[in-house]
């Protein structure tokens, strides 16, 4: 069984037990988290697309709060002596599905 649910503007492909990476969520470690954008179901080959969702719901747990891999963003004009270095750290909440109802 899974199901493709919308999170922050997002589509993940999900199913129970599965650990992913969503950005930043307004949860602490441990909180329960329901999400109820769910635009497909798909079961024992028994398919349900919602227009635009379905009446279902996806509840997951906090494991933590994360930071992702450094980008290096360089900026260079040649000839003109412009050059500019930033780095960037996207911050990530990883969460674990516990079920699809």
């Amino acid at each position: 069984m899974y199901a493709i649910v919308e999170i922050n503007g997002q589509q993940f492909k999900v199913s129970e037990g599965q650990e992913i990476f969503v950005h930043r969520l307004d949860a602490a470690e441990g909180d329960k988290v329901t999400f109820d954008k769910v635009l497909l179901v798909a079961q024992e080959g028994n398919i349900q697309v919602g227009t635009p969702t379905l009446a279902a719901q996806v509840e997951t747990t906090v494991l933590e709060q994360v930071k992702g891999d450094k980008v290096i963003v360089f900026k260079k004009k040649r000839r003109k002596g412009y050059r500019r270095k930033n780095g960037h750290r996207q911050q990530f909440t990883k969460i674990k599905v516990d079920s699809i109802a």
